[in-house]
């Protein structure tokens, strides 16, 4: 029998490897609004509290880096009609951002618009998402079914949460998604109402998360559950390993006002402090 060709490239190898060397794996230190909406508070509870180690592929990485730049394109077109004005930043130059429950609850929309044709005279929250061309056209449908203010909250869970926050903090009803496909290629809009009962809820969740010392009860007692098998703190939830250890998972610690941790015994801890911890290290109970 004829051998097999090797088509594994070794330099694409390489710089996949590369890409994944350079990832900031620092984990960021706050609850972000992007998140809030999944289903599973304890997995968003790992998160706050640095309970493993987060990296990404190369494949994934490549996603990111694909959607950052769909971002970047679709804010210059958008730009590009004269009735729209599109700001993506503030004065000093940072990324129009939220932030409450002492600033342990934080995320940046990808900006504020207003002069859309269809709704001229309401500013609405921009967003915009880079999805393979199957969940585009699953949007596609789905603002066929529900009409384009129904189809958000259909289609995506976790963006429509996000959505919903956004507006409830800027004090803004109205919320405008443009959806693209790798390249930017086709673009499908959909714009969504603020629904007070359904963003106060999110916000109650995010302070029940930031204020608790225990991970909050199971999505699923099943490790093999479809939505915990593939979940980053699989084996931290289901007692298969134990958490990190710094000061986020020790019981002496807590997260205080304006955005800072502190300690029972150290007093207030700075980031650097957070991760390194210290010798009265107590884990809490995964």
């Amino acid at each position: 029998m004829a051998k097999i060709p090797d088509t594994i490239d070794p330099t694409l190898e390489a710089v996949n490897q590369a890409i994944e060397a350079a990832q900031d794996t620092t984990p960021r230190p706050y609850l972000g609004a992007s998140s809030i909406g999944d289903p599973c508070s304890r997995k968003l509870w790992y998160g706050f509290r640095w309970a493993a180690a987060k990296s990404f592929t190369g494949s994934t990485l490549r996603l990111f880096e694909d959607g950052h730049r769909g971002e970047d394109l679709m804010a210059a077109r958008l730009k590009a009609v004269p009735e729209i004005t599109l700001s993506t930043h503030a004065d000093d130059g940072r990324q129009w951002g939220i932030s409450d429950h002492e600033g342990h609850f934080r995320g940046h929309c990808d900006g504020f618009v207003k002069g859309l044709l269809q709704a001229p005279q309401t500013p609405h929250i921009w967003e915009h998402k880079v999805t393979n061309e199957t969940k585009q056209q699953k949007l596609v449908k789905l603002k066929q079914e529900h009409g384009e203010k129904g189809a958000l909250a259909q289609w995506d869970a976790i963006y429509y949460a996000q959505a919903q926050v956004y507006m409830h903090c800027f004090g803004l009803t109205r919320h405008y998604l443009t959806c693209s496909s790798p390249g930017e290629r086709t673009t499908v809009s959909v714009r969504t109402d603020y629904v007070w009962h359904h963003a106060e809820p999110l916000m109650a969740k995010a302070k029940d998360i930031i204020t608790s010392d225990q991970p909050p009860t199971r999505l699923s007692e099943d490790p093999t559950h479809w939505l915990c098998k593939f979940c980053d703190f699989h084996s931290v939830c289901h007692d298969i390993t134990p958490m990190d250890a710094n000061c986020r998972t020790c019981v002496h610690s807590y997260p205080d006002r304006d955005a800072t941790w502190s300690c029972h015994k150290h007093g207030v801890l700075s980031i650097d402090k957070q991760r390194e911890g210290c010798p009265d290290y107590a884990g809490i109970d995964a």
